[in-house]
């Protein structure tokens, strides 16, 4: 289930890797709410009888809960919503490594990797019988063909960071000087199985799957060589006719709404058992009574959580289902609109006098906020308030200890009055320093009941600070939408959005904050950010209680700057009926789909 990848999700917060098992330890040095109150299981231990005929015949029902349709990006090079991730998992996406409960990476896999400090290379080899779903050979060149369709400068792929330059030719090559990546070679040719990746600089970060500098899937060059780069994420090959490395193979996909699966006679691992997978779209506002009325075994299992606090006070006690989950590899967060993307020098840039630039307005909308009263009321213990950028489930680099933004309307008040965010004139609203109105302009997407009650919530505490917070276009807007306006190279509709980050599973930020990366759309920069970004993986990070001070350090300074300030973290989670057998998130079952059977032919 490893997914090396970096996706945006809706609010109801989805994933990307592995999962990992967490414990969400209270510190004395917390706030309250700030942990996670109930404790699940990552096993549903179901040991009842397998149903061989039920199972060989049979259709496990899967749901995807989302409030718009999936994009249709099977490439997980290039998509950037999670959702997607979600509707093709059976698929395998062409995952090269098998991890530990950890996430390191260890033998097993698509292939395997072999790291040498001393020569700085990594060396991947795939195994004797790596196939993809059509019966094509897995090859050197589809490794390689990953790093060209991320970097390519014409690619539509945002998985793109400056850690990549440490790959030797890389930088040339993404900056369109070269026409293929120096650093990268075949021992035994394209069509062999191994390939040797020279690096500048290596990183304690390459031992973990979701690194940023080494990719972790294949692409099926033979396949899709002929379609430019470009045009690949809507080319057939990717919308109609995927083919992947995992136990499924794709029978159909219905644009937007499903997914249909069986058995992938090519697999190399454990042999899919379940005759059919169907995956389908269910809005958040559906899920509960479609699982109560037993139209699905169970939602998509995806790491990261597309299930919130009131479906589980709802789905807790199900009769016949039973609640999976483990705290996830993501976070919801607000951000604000600090600059724009420079598309000729493939940078964020911060814009000094951007709307959001004072950062004594930015702190003090956050503490403008009750976030622990509204996830005590929302949240039933399986969401709480973020304190940081980086989630719990990172035990080591977790800092607990930081407090984030808890309610302090005083401070708030004070913070902008400071600041010179002031009522002129008898005006209801503060106008900025110079004296001229402030409008901001809140994005948000569309959401289930308890969302939208949070949104308004801000927004009618922003209006108690005295500012004049409106939603951009009048009200929530659909993700696909939402996006589209984020991802801009400049944008002005958003001066502040609510979003979610599926993470990667191993910590480092270059690919979310750093000053190349896609992902950092509030276009946060500065010196400090990029050296802390920097440390987390240069030589002295191989000193792990550096790495970690390097780790924690970035996470003060970031609350401290309130570019982007984490909003709650939850638990991944599903009810799962109890016909179904081997269900297990836990990172280290790195045969999830395989593993699955069922005990009836009907839902129970």
């Amino acid at each position: 289930m490893v997914k090396k990848k970096l996706v945006l999700s809706a609010m109801a917060v989805l994933a990307t890797l592995s999962l990992a098992a967490c414990s969400s330890k209270k510190s004395s040095s917390q706030s309250a709410g700030t942990t996670a109150s109930v404790k699940l299981s990552t096993n549903y231990n179901n040991t009842s009888k397998t149903d061989s005929s039920a199972t060989k015949n049979g259709t496990l029902k899967l749901a995807e809960v989302n409030d718009s349709p999936f994009q249709g990006i099977s490439d997980p090079v290039l998509a950037s919503n999670a959702e997607d991730a979600d509707v093709f998992a059976p698929g395998g996406s062409g995952n090269l490594f098998n991890v530990d409960k950890n996430f390191k990476i260890i033998d097993g896999g698509l292939a395997n990797q072999r790291l040498s400090r001393k020569n700085k290379t990594a060396t991947i080899t795939l195994r004797k019988n790596a196939k993809w779903s059509n019966g094509m050979k897995v090859t050197a060149k589809d490794i390689e063909y990953a790093y060209e369709v991320v970097a390519n400068k014409n690619t539509t792929s945002q998985q793109y960071s400056t850690d990549y330059n440490a790959i030797k030719g890389m930088a040339a090559y993404h900056a369109g000087k070269a026409k293929t990546i120096s650093g990268i070679t075949y021992p035994d040719g394209q069509k062999g199985r191994s390939v040797v990746i020279h690096f500048t600089k290596m990183s304690p970060s390459m031992k973990f799957s979701g690194n940023s500098f080494i990719w972790g899937t294949v692409e099926p060059y033979e396949y899709i060589k002929n379609v430019p780069i470009a045009k690949l994420a809507s080319s057939k090959q990717v919308r109609k006719n995927p083919i992947f490395t995992g136990p499924y193979k794709l029978d159909k996909v219905v644009e937007g709404e499903s997914t249909s699966w069986s058995p992938n006679k090519y697999y190399y691992g454990k042999k899919a058992q379940i005759g059919h997978i169907s995956i389908n779209v269910v809005s958040s506002n559906n899920i509960d009574k479609a699982i109560q009325s037993k139209k699905y075994d169970a939602a998509v299992p995806n790491n990261a959580g597309n299930l919130g606090g009131t479906d589980y006070k709802n789905l807790k006690n199900l009769k016949n289902y039973k609640i999976v989950g483990q705290s996830a590899l993501s976070y919801s967060y607000f951000a604000f609109n600090l600059g724009y993307y420079n598309t000729k020098t493939g940078k964020n840039v911060s814009d000094p006098n951007a709307k959001m630039a004072n950062k004594s307005l930015r702190q003090a909308m956050m503490y403008a906020l009750n976030q622990d009263q509204i996830l005590k009321k929302f949240g039933n213990g399986v969401s709480w308030r973020a304190n940081t950028l980086i989630p719990p489930v990172f035990q080591k680099y977790y800092d607990a200890s930081e407090k984030g933004y808890a309610l302090n309307m005083k401070k708030a008040k004070a913070l902008l009055d400071k600041a010179g965010y002031k009522k002129r004139n008898g005006s209801k609203w503060r106008s900025d320093p110079k004296g001229k109105a402030l409008k901001i302009y809140f994005g948000a997407m569309t959401s289930n009941a308890a969302n939208t009650a949070s949104y308004q919530d801000y927004l009618q505490q922003w209006h108690k600070l005295g500012l004049n917070v409106q939603y951009t276009g009048g009200k929530p807007m659909e993700m696909n939408s939402f996006y589209d306006t984020l991802q801009k190279p400049k944008q002005n509709k958003m001066d502040i959005w609510i979003g979610a980050l599926s993470t990667s599973s191993e910590p480092s930020q270059s690919q979310l904050y750093g000053e190349s990366a896609a992902f950092n759309m509030g276009h946060f920069v500065t010196k400090k950010n990029t050296q802390l970004i920097n440390a987390m993986n240069d030589n002295s990070a191989w000193n792990d209680t550096k790495r970690t001070k390097t780790f924690k350090e970035w996470q003060k300074y970031m609350n401290e700057q309130a570019a982007v300030v984490g909003n709650k973290f939850s638990y991944a989670w599903t009810p799962v009926n109890k016909r179904v057998k081997g269900f297990n998130v836990s990172p280290a079952n790195n045969e999830f789909y395989s593993n699955l059977t069922l005990t009836s032919s009907k839902l129970q």
